[in-house]
């Protein structure tokens, strides 16, 4: 099923006061989130809205600033500080929220809101006190779920309470936001949310700015592509975005294609294990780890391939796959997740089961194997990033959400002391996921 299925036609008579709440935002960016919340918020104050950003810190930022129409005001770290890191995290966002509520509250007093837009469960405990406080409505985009990450699998106490706050702040909210409608009906699964209380709005992409210039293409080309073709991926080198199966699929491809060349685009805490991988295959050659590359760099490497393979396990949308089809790369992509949304099989891309190497390397080579059909459904998958995903459309669509909220009544709310607020999640597979999850 087609997000764009998933329209809602609630009309925004008036311009909206809009309070945003977001763990990162420009310069402060962490992965696709701040991205993605600084994009929207540019596009809805574009449309006419009033945008305020609350958001963390960053070395070197203004505290208070107005940037692209948008009033960002950043919550500076208190004194006494938590690494942000794993074995912290649950500290460091206790803190990081105590600070968060303290400068929302602030920036609240100039002025009345309309509606709450909270981004992922970092900021959950801000958004909840706010709403309650203000009597004014939540709306709260999910983004990905932990249970989605660990494909059900919650394996320890620090899991099972990211989780458990995730499920809070579903259900605190008045409208929850998912980027696609497998993401929705996870996380209606997940949290018992009724129907009508999950709207579909998928993520956007600004085509224009992944038109890499012909003479970036060429120099990514001779940089990365050997006398054949160019295959390439670009994200987060973690488990879940299924890298470990291109890397395995490699020496089939070679035996259609010896010249073949790989890049991935990249960083993250699988890399040295994949590098490993392909030093066992003995691709050492074939296989280029080009490192984490910027906005600016990527579109001309991606359009420079012969096709861009999106092999994830676990993806609630597929932004790189969007991302690809506007720079121009035929897109071979893992079924699964929001990824089944966006391809269109033969159309406008070529998919493949997740997990499977041999299925993943015969998709790529319909697309080497038939230039004329790669180039014909690249062309179809860009315009379709055009007319779907543009972020004007998209900001319209959550403003109408927004609307929505503010006609919909209380909250389904959940409170301390109810059945409901207390989750027991076991130890063990928390859902039968087909492998993929949100």
């Amino acid at each position: 099923m087609s997000p764009t299925a998933d329209v809602i036609t609630f009309p925004v008579a008036r311009p909206l006061k809009i309070l945003i709440l977001s763990w990162e935002y420009p310069p402060v960016l962490v992965g696709g989130l701040g991205r993605h919340v600084h994009a929207l918020a540019t596009a809805l104050a574009a449309a006419g809205h009033q945008v305020t950003v609350v958001t963390r810190h960053g070395e070197g930022a203004p505290v208070e600033a107005y940037a692209d129409g948008v009033h960002v005001v950043r919550a500076p770290e208190d004194p006494v500080g938590f690494p942000l890191a794993t074995p912290s995290l649950l500290a460091w966002t206790m803190a990081f929220n105590h600070t968060l509520t303290r400068t929302a509250l602030r920036a609240a007093r100039t002025g009345d809101y309309d509606v709450i837009h909270a981004h992922d469960w970092l900021v959950a405990h801000t958004a909840i006190t706010l709403a309650d406080h203000l009597d004014i409505p939540l709306v709260t985009t999910i983004h990905a779920t932990e249970a989605g990450r660990h494909q059900g699998w919650l394996p320890d106490e620090m899991n099972r309470t990211i989780h458990s706050v995730e499920h809070w702040l579903s259900a605190e909210s008045h409208r929850v936001i998912t980027c696609s409608g497998y993401m929705r009906d996870q996380v209606k699964g997940l949290f018992g949310l009724p129907d009508g209380h999950v709207e579909v709005v998928p993520n956007g992409v600004d085509d224009r700015a992944w038109s890499a210039q012909p003479r970036a293409v060429a120099a990514a080309r001779k940089r990365y592509a050997g006398a054949g073709p160019l295959v390439g991926f670009a994200g987060r080198l973690v488990y879940e975005k299924g890298v470990q199966h291109l890397v395995h699929a490699v020496p089939r491809l070679r035996e259609r294609h010896p010249e073949l060349r790989v890049v991935i685009a990249g960083d993250g805490p699988y890399r040295q294990e994949l590098q490993e991988q392909a030093q066992r295959l003995g691709l050492a050659e074939s296989v280029r780890f080009a490192g984490f590359m910027t906005e600016r760099q990527l579109p001309a490497v991606l359009a420079a391939t012969d096709a861009t393979v999106v092999p994830s396990l676990y993806e609630p949308f597929g932004m790189v796959a969007l991302e690809a089809a506007a720079a121009g790369a035929p897109l071979a992509v893992a079924a699964t997740g929001g990824l089944a949304e966006i391809v269109e099989p033969g159309v406008t891309g070529v998919t493949f089961p997740h997990s499977d190497p041999d299925a993943l390397a015969g998709a790529v080579d319909s697309l080497l194997g038939d230039e004329v059909f790669a180039r014909r459904v690249a062309r179809r998958a860009r315009t379709m990033v055009t007319e779907r995903y543009g972020w004007a459309s998209i900001a319209a669509r959550t403003a109408a959400v927004y609307a929505s909220a503010a006609n919909a009544g209380p909250a389904p709310r959940v409170r301390a002391g109810s059945g409901a607020a207390r989750i027991v999640v076991p130890e063990g597979n928390l859902l039968a996921l087909d492998g993929a999850a949100c």
